[in-house]
């Protein structure tokens, strides 16, 4: 089987391990078919499709709303690497999931729009599928309503030209979209259980995701939902796109 390309950025190295580890797991893969590259620690260069069965994208704190003058040079080199992929997973319409940070990438294209409109505090809801999203090839394998864990201050306001709807809360209109047949991204986390998403509301404290006072009452809500689904879909995308 041609191996996977996992994409990270977060520079927490306990949290980009257990990131990684979550979605190796979901995926239900092996390491050297999982082949991971943090774009916070370099370029990613040129990537051939043809080596690869897909590409995942996971989630991090870099948003791209934010102002440039309050972006890193690691961020900004993240979102150039990572426009330039999107353009090219998209003209090819090759298999890509990107999650959490995979709506700021895609979501600005063709027309799009990401800002703070729809922003939601860190926790599990439900996500409701629409009525594309039950008929896709990916996400049809998902009950039309789940709990996700999710946490994000940007969202996407206006889809962008072509895509296709698949799943939205109550407070965030689009949680899940694709373009063309193979181009995929979430708002929520698929790969979250309630130990990892406890160690990151931690680890992101003051990234300005939640008051300081809140912290343990967040942690203790998130321990007390039920959020078994949303793993599936990366298991799915494996079994959709794996090839030799």
């Amino acid at each position: 089987m041609r191996p996977f390309l996992f994409l990270g950025t977060r520079a927490e190295d306990d949290v980009a391990q257990q990131e990684y580890d979550a979605v190796l797991a979901g995926c239900g893969l092996r390491p050297d078919e999982l082949v991971r590259v943090r774009l916070e620690q370099g370029p990613l260069g040129e990537v051939d499709l043809d080596e690869w069965s897909g590409v995942i994208l996971g989630g991090g704190p870099f948003n791209v709303s934010d102002p440039d003058d309050v972006k890193s040079a690691a961020q900004r080199s993240a979102e150039a690497d990572l426009r330039a992929l999107a353009e090219q997973v998209l003209e090819a319409d090759f298999p890509f999931l990107g999650a959490c940070y995979g709506i700021g990438v895609l979501g600005g294209l063709r027309g799009g729009t990401v800002d703070r409109t729809f922003g939601e505090p860190i926790g599990a809801l439900p996500v409701r599928l629409s009525e594309e999203g039950r008929q896709d090839p990916l996400f049809g394998v998902m009950p039309e309503e789940f709990a996700a864990y999710l946490g994000h201050k940007e969202a996407v306001a206006r889809l962008p030209e072509g895509a296709v709807l698949l799943a939205s809360t109550v407070t965030c209109p689009v949680h899940a979209f694709r373009l063309g047949q193979n181009v995929y991204a979430t708002q929520f986390h698929p790969e979250l259980d309630a130990v990892a998403i406890c160690d990151r509301i931690d680890a992101y404290g003051s990234h300005g995701y939640y008051l300081p006072h809140e912290r343990e009452s967040l942690k203790a809500a998130a321990r007390e939902a039920m959020v078994t689904e949303p793993v599936r879909l990366l298991g799915r995308f494996v079994e959709l796109y794996a090839r030799t």
